[in-house]
């Protein structure tokens, strides 16, 4: 399926794209952790008992599933798109293994750059909910888009 290529023209406050479902297994909680992020509550089920009452995701690999959908789902199309910044990261709730994840991408501000009018920015509010609708995670992403292309001339 392709999917029209969006610009920033296109865009404006309130677009909503949904994405997933992401299913969570214990393997790739434990996979991850070992390359990114090795503490006992994301590897070893007995050190997690206690505090968090079994292994949980570390919140770097939730993003990374997020980050992964969204590049999976292409709801900008095939437009070249540049991650700025990340603000206001929250998690909120932990993802344990069987979870399955729902993430509601909103934009809440669009605006063309005053000194590189081919440009601009795009802020979205990424919610991440889990299958009992609670809020596992979320986050601003501040994205840079272009403006759409002059239309192509023909010459005659």
């Amino acid at each position: 399926m392709t999917v029209r290529a969006l610009y920033l023209e296109d865009l404006t406050v309130g677009d909503v794209w949904e994405g997933g479902p992401v299913t969570v297994t214990e393997a790739d909680i434990v996979r991850f952790a070992e390359k990114f992020d090795p503490q006992p509550m994301h590897l070893d089920p007995s050190a997690a008992q206690g505090r968090f009452g079994g292994v949980i995701a570390s919140g770097w690999h939730v993003a990374a599933l997020v980050m992964r959908d969204f590049v999976d789902q292409k709801p900008f199309g095939d437009t070249p798109l540049l991650g700025l910044s990340v603000d206001q990261l929250y998690w909120l709730q932990p993802v344990r293994p069987g979870d399955i994840l729902s993430i509601r991408r909103e934009i809440v501000a669009v605006a063309r750059s005053r000194s590189k009018p081919d440009r601009g920015t795009v802020q979205m509010r990424m919610t991440v909910t889990n299958q009992r609708d609670e809020v596992a995670m979320s986050f601003l992403n501040l994205i840079q888009v272009p403006a759409a292309p002059p239309p192509s001339r023909e010459n005659s």
